[in-house]
């Protein structure tokens, strides 16, 4: 493949540049998110160009302020992906779990397999597919939307 400025480079060398590149230059495209594990463990961290349609995706700690290096995290070990406000939130706060009229969309309530359910609503559902996003029932919610991992809810409710 030839540039413009007549360096030529073969697919095999834009495939290692690319593979060398870990993370954005900008903070633009990055998501506050806390990956919940099947397992019980949550991670907070950033999520750069989510895809609902990957297996996998990168994702960087924390506490990785430089957000040099990021590891791969498989769908099929998660419960759902929590988009978030921040990552420190309101532990006092309990989450109304009551739909309006003002949530557009589908009305779902979703049941994990920890025992966890929440209340939201849903434009993208579609049970061949990875995952779907959920946005909560209540606005206040530090939760923006929450991605469902189809597959490791123990139950999905239309309501």
């Amino acid at each position: 493949m030839t540039q413009p400025n007549g360096i030529t480079f073969s697919m095999v060398q834009l495939s290692k540049k690319r593979d060398r590149m870990t993370t954005p230059n900008t903070l633009d495209n990055r998501n506050k998110a806390v990956v919940a594990f099947l397992d019980g463990r949550r991670l907070k961290g950033y999520i750069y160009n989510f895809s609902a349609q990957k297996e996998r995706f990168r994702f960087f700690f924390e506490q990785d302020t430089a957000q040099r290096e990021g590891t791969d995290v498989q769908m099929k070990d998660l419960k759902a992906i929590f988009f978030a406000r921040d990552f420190v939130g309101n532990s006092k706060y309990t989450e109304s779990q009551t739909l309006s009229s003002q949530n557009k969309g589908r009305k779902a309530e979703i049941t994990f397999p920890d025992g966890e359910k929440m209340v939201g609503t849903t434009h993208a559902y579609n049970p061949q597919k990875v995952g779907f996003f959920l946005v909560p029932a209540d606005p206040r919610s530090n939760n923006l939307r929450v991605f469902v991992i189809t597959n490791n809810a123990t139950q999905i409710r239309w309501i």
